[in-house]
């Protein structure tokens, strides 16, 4: 996890329970009826719309998306200027060692169909399926996390209808009231937790993180067709401006 977002995540937390804790004790805000109907039944109707599949990808992908930071674009982009320096000089073949070298695996794909001599058309097909596969994938976990983050609160209604009809149920009972109205007030305090402290947060980091996949990805495409055409690096530097933010361009021929 990042620090930054381990940070944010902690202090909402400290926060809610320090305001639990001033108020009375934090055992009047565990209600195991009550987490079974927001919990279990949020997870419940999330599963009749998505598969188990898609539950653990997007488990493993928010969880992706909470150590995201900010990716290094400055330095990609002069690595991409090193690498099209070196193709421009010592021809494609030149390439081999970095390819198999790279660490990111979408650069070292779009390298080796450069070193294998790919037509352009082809490198440009494959590296956009590709892409566009992997954008699929973040707009489905995305989906799942919004429909989790709608189903949340909603399952606390359920919560708090299932409380005040057992509690008007139990009106010559006052032993039976508390139980009851701790069910209905529970169920939507958790419910709201859930949608607007873990899910919603989820999902814009996600998408947070969607957005810079797509820059690094493009930054890599134009690179790596711009060493297929041979382009002078120059030029290579001015189509990598025009993609970077302001703050993160390059200056490496000036």
């Amino acid at each position: 996890m990042h620090i930054a977002n381990f940070i944010a995540l902690l202090t909402g937390i400290v926060l809610v329970v320090l305001a639990i804790s001033i108020g009375g004790p934090l055992q009047a805000f565990l209600d195991v009826p009550s987490l079974m109907i927001v919990v279990g039944g949020t997870f419940a109707v999330v599963l009749t719309s998505f598969s188990p599949t898609d539950m653990q990808r997007t488990f493993a992908l928010a969880m992706r998306a909470l150590g995201h930071g900010q990716p290094a674009f400055h330095a990609l982009g002069k690595h991409l200027i090193v690498l099209a320096k070196k193709g421009r000089t010592d021809g494609l073949l030149g390439l081999q060692k970095d390819a198999a070298s790279e660490p990111h695996p979408f650069l070292r794909q779009a390298l080796s169909l450069a070193v294998d001599g790919a037509p352009f058309d082809v490198v440009e097909k494959i590296l956009f399926q590709d892409t566009a596969s992997l954008l699929e994938r973040q707009e489905r976990a995305l989906a799942l996390l919004r429909r989790a983050a709608d189903v949340a609160p909603a399952m606390g209604l359920v919560g708090t209808l299932i409380g005040l009809v057992q509690m008007l149920g139990s009106l010559s009972s006052p032993e039976a009231i508390g139980p009851a109205m701790a069910v209905a007030i529970l169920t939507t305090f958790y419910g709201a937790v859930m949608a607007y402290m873990v899910f919603t947060p989820l999902a814009a980091k996600l998408e947070q993180m969607s957005a810079d996949d797509v820059l690094l990805r493009k930054l890599m495409v134009t690179a790596a067709l711009s060493i297929i055409k041979q382009e002078n690096p120059r030029q290579l530097e001015l189509s990598l401006n025009s993609l970077l933010p302001p703050a993160q361009r390059l200056s490496v021929f000036r």
